[in-house]
Formats: C-alpha cells, sequence, structure tokens
C-alpha cells in the first residue's frame, strides 16, 4: 500500500539564510540546535525549527525505513506548519519576496522527487492583491494549495476573517485550491507563557487553531465559499470535541446552516497521538474528509501508524485515509512510467 504523509514539514534553509544576511526586521540568527530564531518584526521573535525541519533527504530516508518495516511505500506532502505565519507577518514587500523564494524552492524539491514529493505554497496575506497573485503563480507551478495563519500581520492583529483577505478566498475557492491551516506561535503566548512551552505546545496552538478555523464558519466565509476546500491539522483541534456547543452557543451569527455542518466540510488529518482522539475525528469527519499525517518532524511515522492501526478501520478506510483522499482532493500528480514516455 502507498501512504501519502499530507501533513509533513521541511523548510529551505535558503530563506532563513536570506534573513541571517539582514541588519534590520525582518531577520533570523542561527541557534546552537541548527534551526533559526526568527523576528519578522520589531519585538518577535519565533524559534520553532531544528535541523531535521531543513534535513530532506534525511527525512525522507527516516519515511523510506518505516515503511519498508511494515512494506509499504511513502510520500510526503510538504506543509509549512507555524513558520507560515512569517510570510503574512511581516511588511508586505518583504513578505511577498520571501513567499515568491518560498515556492520557487518548493516547486523545485517537486521536479527533484517526482511521484515522492509534493507541496504546498505560501502567500502574503497582509496584501491580498499579491496574495492572489502568488497563489495563481504557485498553482501554476503544480503546488497542490496554499497554507494560511491564524492571523495576519504584526502580532497577529488582523484575524483570517477580515475582509480584507476574502478576495484570496474567493480565488483559492475557483481555482480548486487547498488552504492548509496550521496553528502558529503569533498568539495566546501570554496566558501560556512558563513550564518551558508545554503549555503552549499542548493547548495554546490547539487554541489558536481551533478559533481561527471556526472564524472561517461564524463570519460566514464557509456559507459565501461552499466549493472552498480547507484542510485543518490537528484532527481540527477542539472542534470535533465541542460541536455539539458551537451549534447550540452560535446563534448571534445567524447561519443558515448548523456551524458543524460547515466544519464537516473541511478536511483534516490525523495527527493526534491518542487512538480515541483520532478515531473521534474520523467518525466527525467522514473517512472521506481525513488525509494521514504525522507532522514530521514534530512527531513520527512509526509511532502515527502504530496509533492508527489500533482503530480497526476496514481496508476501504484506511486506503482512503492513508493515500487516496490525498490523491483526489490534492490532484496529485504521478509520474509518467519511463516505457509509456517513451512510447508517447
Amino acid at each position: 500500500m502507498r501512504i501519502i504523509d499530507t501533513h509533513f514539514h521541511w523548510y529551505p534553509r535558503s530563506v532563513y539564510e536570506m534573513l541571517c544576511k539582514r541588519a534590520d526586521y525582518p531577520r533570523a540568527v542561527p541557534t546552537t540546535n541548527g534551526g533559526y530564531l526568527v523576528s519578522p518584526h520589531e519585538g518577535a521573535s519565533r524559534r520553532d525549527t531544528w535541523a531535521e525541519w531543513f534535513d530532506l533527504d534525511g527525512a525522507l530516508e527516516h519515511m523510506d525505513k518505516a515503511a519498508a518495516k511494515i512494506g509499504c511505500d511513502f510520500g510526503v506532502v510538504c506543509t509549512t506548519g507555524p513558520g507560515g505565519a512569517f510570510f503574512s507577518e511581516t511588511d508586505a514587500e518583504y513578505g511577498f519576496a520571501a513567499a515568491q523564494m518560498w515556492n520557487d524552492e518548493m516547486a523545485a524539491v517537486v521536479s527533484r522527487y517526482p511521484g515522492k514529493v509534493w507541496a504546498s505554497g505560501v502567500a502574503p496575506l497582509q496584501d491580498p492583491k499579491r496574495a492572489i497573485e502568488e497563489l495563481e503563480r504557485a498553482t501554476k507551478m503544480g503546488l497542490v494549495g496554499i497554507n494560511i495563519p491564524g492571523s495576519i500581520g504584526p502580532r497577529g492583529k488582523i484575524h483570517i476573517d477580515d475582509a480584507s483577505p476574502e478576495p484570496f478566498y474567493d480565488r483559492a475557492e475557483k481555482l480548486g485550491a487547498m488552504l492548509f491551516l496550521h496553528p502558529t506561535d503569533v498568539v495566546f503566548a501570554d496566558i501560556c507563557d512558563g513550564k518551558d512551552g508545554a503549555l503552549y505546545n499542548a493547548l495554546g496552538k490547539i487554541i489558536d487553531l481551533s478559533l481561527a478555523i471556526y472564524r472561517l464558519v461564524v463570519s460566514g466565509i464557509m456559507e459565501r465559499h461552499p466549493k472552498l476546500k480547507v484542510y485543518v491539522s490537528h484532527t481540527g483541534g477542539a472542534l470535533p470535541y465541542q460541536s455539539g456547543r458551537m451549534d447550540k452557543n452560535s446563534k448571534a451569527a445567524q447561519l443558515p446552516r448548523p456551524p458543524s455542518e460547515y466544519l464537516k466540510r473541511m478536511y483534516t488529518d490525523t495527527v493526534q497521538p491518542h487512538a480515541l482522539g483520532m478515531k473521534l475525528a474520523i467518525d466527525y469527519y467522514g473517512a472521506d474528509h481525513v488525509m494521514y499525517g504525522d507532522d514530521y518532524p514534530c512527531w513520527n511515522p512509526e509511532s502515527a501508524l502504530e496509533v492508527f492501526g489500533e482503530l480497526g478501520l476496514s481496508q476501504e478506510d484506511q486506503r482512503k485515509i492513508l493515500c487516496d483522499n490525498a490523491r483526489l482532493l490534492l490532484n496529485l500528480k504521478e509520474p509518467v512510467p519511463q516505457k509509456q514516455a517513451a512510447a508517447v
């Protein structure tokens, strides 16, 4: 069986090395663990990477070894993760230039590993016109969608349900581009401070993600854009578990349908190190709306597949979640076999 990991992180070092050469904001400095401390603007510092985030060959080797143990073959879809907030948090001109550089690197690695690596892109949402321009360019280059943060601008002052990025959502809907929504480290740092990151990593990011997802619902964006494809990471955050509460307490939003109907239109992953939580996500969204992910290098395929194996799913649902849904929803292109290409 083929397994396609749709929640897999790889960052091109070139973008960070370019930041390290800058004296003014935005800028970055290398860290002792092989990552970078990034400052998108004055008063903000983001440290969320280590050496494994930048080693694609090492990551693919890790994936292949895990697959060999169970007789499978791995493919990966590069998604951005918390670092994706940078492009919409810094000034628009630099965010646009950095997004172009990032997307070029992603397209290059897709060409280098055809049928093995696919990738999503980034766009500067603080400048909707440029964001649409980069969305269109990324789509033409073969990237499978765009990563969006939960908030926009310095310190996350603009929410993703603001009126300004809605033309971007409209264009993404028309293009059929998937929007990948992942927690960031822009907000909730104060109330989740301390304990060496335990509060923030365990709950802060999930709160950030859950609120961002729900903003797309209560704002009416999902209602106004019925074909918009949204992929929410980490099994939808806290939302599946609190779905009934949202239907009960969101009448002020004046939506024509219960909020849960919009949530269930979205797609999610299997990044949940707990079989009960993973099963809840699959039951809630449906097997057709779940794609395998293991959050590498923050988690790993060995542990993710072990939890997935505890669910006792049918062979059909396993195939959908591990591979078939990704192929269909992300329109993944396989390389043409050499014999067939020669015949053509």
